[in-house]
């Protein structure tokens, strides 16, 4: 048989205390959880500048003429961003062009209009339109099949697709046929005079 000062000095070591939360501990990991996400960030915002730096050989773009005529077409939606045409990832940022944003087309005989709220619109010209196409994605936004406009311009000596999605998806057939078909359009118009 144990003395009862053994037997209580084996209960004692058998029974453990709570845990005890290291605060420091904790808020160390937190405060560098901060500052990493901060760093991704700045790295990002660097990227982009950066990018935007090589491509500061894009001329200004072009604003919409005055007296412009009567509208083809018109559509609100969202302007999605640019790329160098055939290369869906190599986003262009310069000049504005990588700001996404709402956006209301206007297609006349002298070309597309592309207004944007809160970021600088841009014009363009007919003889600048190389075509337009229905896909699935550009730079950092993929939809389903068929639910982007891309319309394919030339902008100094670049060609670009600029991605624009319709409120009204069923709109871009017309665009597409409209863009890459312009003859279409001209004859349509001088029959409804």
């Amino acid at each position: 048989m144990t003395s009862a000062p053994s037997a209580l000095i084996i209960l004692a070591g058998e029974q453990k205390s709570a845990a005890v939360t290291d605060w420091a501990a904790r808020v160390g990991w937190v405060v560098g959880l901060l500052l990493f996400v901060a760093l991704l960030y700045w790295l990002m915002r660097e990227g982009w500048k950066w990018r935007g730096t090589l491509q500061g050989d894009l001329p200004e773009l072009p604003a919409a003429p005055a007296g412009q005529g009567a509208p083809t077409l018109t559509m609100t939606g969202r302007y999605h961003g640019s790329t160098t045409a055939g290369q869906w990832l190599d986003r262009i940022v310069a000049r504005g062009l990588g700001t996404r944003s709402r956006a209301e087309l206007t297609l006349t005989e002298q070309g597309v209009t592309v207004v944007r709220p809160g970021a600088q619109d841009f014009f363009i010209p007919a003889d600048r339109v190389r075509g337009a196409r229905l896909d699935k994605g550009i730079a950092g936004k993929v939809l389903t099949e068929g639910g982007l406009l891309v319309i394919t311009w030339v902008h100094g000596d670049r060609e670009i697709d600029s991605g624009f999605r319709s409120d009204q998806a069923a709109e871009h057939a017309a665009w597409v046929e409209a863009l890459t078909h312009p003859h279409h359009l001209n004859s349509d118009t001088e029959g409804a005079r």
